[in-house]
C-alpha cells in the first residue's frame, strides 16, 4: 500500500473515533444530567453509571489512536 494512503487512512481513524466519541458522551451526559434532573434522589446511580460509560467510551477512542499508530509504523 502507498505510504499517502496509510497516512490518509490513519488520520480518519483518528478523526472518525474522535468526533464519534465526542458526540456519544455529549448525548450520555446530556440524557445523564436530564435523568438526575427528574430524580434527584438516583444521582449517585446515574453519576457512577455515567462514569464508568464515559470511560469505556474513551477506551474505545484510545483503540483508534492505537490503531492510527500502527498505521503509521507501517510507512
Amino acid at each position: 500500500m502507498a505510504s499517502g494512503t496509510i497516512a490518509i487512512a490513519a488520520a480518519l481513524v483518528l478523526c472518525i473515533t474522535g468526533a464519534a466519541t465526542a458526540i456519544g458522551q455529549g448525548i450520555t451526559a446530556s440524557h445523564a444530567m436530564d435523568a438526575i434532573a427528574r430524580q434527584p434522589e438516583a444521582a449517585g446511580d446515574i453519576r457512577s453509571s455515567l462514569v464508568l460509560s464515559l470511560a469505556l467510551m474513551e477506551a474505545l477512542t484510545i483503540y483508534g489512536m492505537l490503531v492510527a499508530f500502527m498505521l503509521v509504523g507501517k510507512i
